[in-house]
Formats: structure tokens, sequence, C-alpha cells
């Protein structure tokens, strides 16, 4: 499944790179690109990395906080 589409990186994408070692979203989001552009597919990305065991200690989510939403800032980019 798809869960970032402005990069078209899916769930077993995100698992692969947990499997190598990625072990924190900040790390996902560099290796990846995933929640860079819109944003809208961070809190799919926590919950992959929650159901792959990651989360309990570094992506942001803890297993009592979950399936509550993750407070999202977005900005608005302005052209130069």
């Amino acid at each position: 499944m798809i869960v970032c589409v402005c990069k078209s990186v899916s769930d077993r994408t995100i698992r692969s790179s947990i499997a190598d070692g990625v072990d924190s979203f900040d790390e996902l989001q560099f290796e990846l690109g995933v929640a860079s552009c819109c944003g809208k597919c961070e809190e799919s990305v926590r919950d992959v990395m929650l159901q792959s065991g990651v989360c309990a200690s570094r992506c942001g989510v803890g297993i009592e906080h979950h399936p509550q939403a993750v407070p999202l800032t977005f900005y608005e980019r302005k052209a130069a």
C-alpha cells in the first residue's frame, strides 16, 4: 500500500528501511522523503513504525497514545 503519495513510498519500503536499521521518524523522513511535501502521510508513517515495533522509543508516538492523532503544524510556503 502506498503510504506517501507525494514520494510514492509504500509500507513495504518503510518496513524494509526499518529492517535495514532506520529507527526514527526523522531518519525515515531523510532517507525516503516521507512527510516532506504535504505532510498528510505522517500519521500513517508513524502507524507503520508502530506496527514494526520501532515507535516505543524513537518515532514520537507511544503505544499508550495510539491511535490518537499526533499534533501537526502546517506552514504555508510563500513565493520568493
